[in-house]
């Protein structure tokens, strides 16, 4: 007898593509109870789950899923909490196509299970159910430890430590912390009302966060290690990158660190409730093809741009954000001007740009990254129209904090050096996510920040070992 075949992926409904792009408020609107259950019932609940080895922190994927099917939401997100502690932001924004439901074995013939819409919806039921949730403190070890950055990997690390028992203390640079998660990804991706209850459930256990704290500004991190037993340092890769082009100092020029930190963690989308004004085009480029670059549009048409066109210097098929944004940003109005390559801006009288001079590509043989290279199409200059360009090629290490801490060893690009579980050159530093591995998602700085607690834990727990020898790569 054959077998019936699984039912399909049940799509998560979402706001209408011409509503939503009005508004700020979150794009896909999350799984009810029965298309929860519907959804779990796909999961084979395999004996060999590949699915947790595709995830960086190592959910109990199968188990989650089955408390879901069994009607159990609250019990499904203390799970899944055991091993990430923001489940209802990575549900939102964590790459699962590539990770966790790469693996699924349903990938051979159909569609993966929804790790990413269950997860979510495991979260948010569980917050709703539960509001109040009371945590048990472990037993105070009497160490205190320091994370520097507020973000996904210092969030994480600095959750794992506290359930150890550890005096945890976060140094956020801004007035809210979540890092990334807060000044970057946008409302109708990621509802900032989301991140601060998660961080909430963090201080449950004892995190305290200092904000407006700048590490290397206002203290020098090597302060930080007499006050304290360990330093962890998730600052990211912050620093914007431009492609040094002529007329990059014209006016109606952002980088997308400032066009979204405006837009996003100081509220411009909401001036004048918020004094945040945000000088916004009427024919805007965006250069870029990641989730920033997409984010950045996104926003451009929320806030009032009557055409948002992404320049991105390869084809479709080569797009690094995730496939889901391209979509919606397409549904939404964004224009794709592919195998496209800014080489220069032109201004007004005013010194305002004005127009974006660019090249149409080809591509080539694959470079280092493994993508094929784009190669400029002879005689093929071309311009657009743009009073407004948010530039969105990737970020680098900043040095404001590494530069102050003598002893730390960084490579060539700036990034921390360190081995397998975060130890730095610097004896009882640790390191992890971005500022190590240059621009990530937030689950693989998840993942460091998860390791790195892990090791400073066994390494206080046994400060015989040597500090090893630590090597660039």
């Amino acid at each position: 007898m054959t077998a019936s075949p699984r039912p399909d992926r049940t799509p998560m409904p979402e706001q209408d593509p011409k509503v939503r792009a009005t508004n700020f408020d979150e794009v896909p609107l999350g799984y009810t109870a029965d298309l929860a259950k519907r959804e779990a019932s796909r999961c084979l609940n395999c004996k060999n789950p590949q699915c947790v080895g595709g995830c960086p922190v190592n959910v109990n994927i199968p188990g989650f899923i089955k408390l879901l099917l069994e009607g159990k939401p609250v019990e499904a997100a203390e799970l899944i909490k055991r091993t990430n502690c923001l489940p209802a932001v990575c549900g939102r924004v964590c790459p699962q196509e590539s990770q966790c439901e790469d693996a699924c074995i349903l990938n051979k013939k159909g569609n993966p299970v929804a790790i990413g819409n269950l997860e979510r919806y495991a979260a948010d039921t569980a917050a709703k159910l539960s509001p109040d949730l009371t945590v048990t403190r472990p037993a105070s070890n009497g160490r205190k430890i320091a994370v520097v950055g507020s973000g996904p990997a210092g969030l994480t690390c600095a959750g794992d430590l506290a359930k150890l028992g550890y005096a945890v203390t976060v140094f956020e640079a801004f007035h809210i912390p979540g890092g990334v998660l807060s000044y970057g990804i946008p409302p109708f991706r990621l509802p900032k009302e989301i991140v601060q209850r998660e961080i909430k459930e963090l201080e449950k256990y004892g995190v305290k966060f200092k904000l407006n704290y700048v590490i290397g500004k206002i203290l020098p991190p090597d302060n930080l290690l007499k006050n304290f037993d360990a330093v962890f340092l998730g600052v990211g890769a912050g620093l914007p990158m431009f492609m040094d082009i002529p007329g990059e100092n014209l006016g109606g020029i952002y980088t997308a660190n400032e066009f979204l930190t405006r837009a996003n963690l100081m509220k411009a989308y909401l001036f004048p409730e918020y004094d945040t004004p945000l000088l916004n085009g009427q024919s805007m480029c965006i250069i870029g093809g990641g989730n920033v670059a997409l984010d950045s549009a996104r926003s451009a048409l929320r806030l009032g741009a009557k055409e948002v066109r992404l320049v991105y210097r390869r084809s479709r098929a080569e797009l690094p954000a995730r496939a889901e944004e391209s979509h919606h940003a397409e549904q939404e109005g964004v224009i794709f001007e592919l195998l496209t390559n800014p080489i220069e801006y032109v201004g007004d009288e005013k010194g305002q740009v004005k127009e974006v001079v660019c090249e149409r590509m080809e591509l080539g043989e694959p470079d280092a990254s493994g993508r094929r290279r784009p190669v400029t199409i002879p005689n093929s200059r071309f311009s657009i129209k743009s009073d407004m360009v948010i530039v969105a090629i990737g970020t680098s290490a900043n040095p404001l904090l590494t530069s102050t801490l003598p002893g730390l060893k960084l490579n060539k690009g700036g990034y921390i050096v360190s081995d397998a579980n975060g130890k730095t050159s610097k004896q009882r530093v640790w390191a992890g996510g971005d500022i190590i591995t240059g621009s990530a998602t937030v689950i693989l700085a998840m993942g460091a920040g998860r390791i790195a607690a892990k090791d400073i834990h066994e390494t206080l727990s046994h400060p015989e070992s040597p500090w090893p020898q630590v090597q660039d790569k």
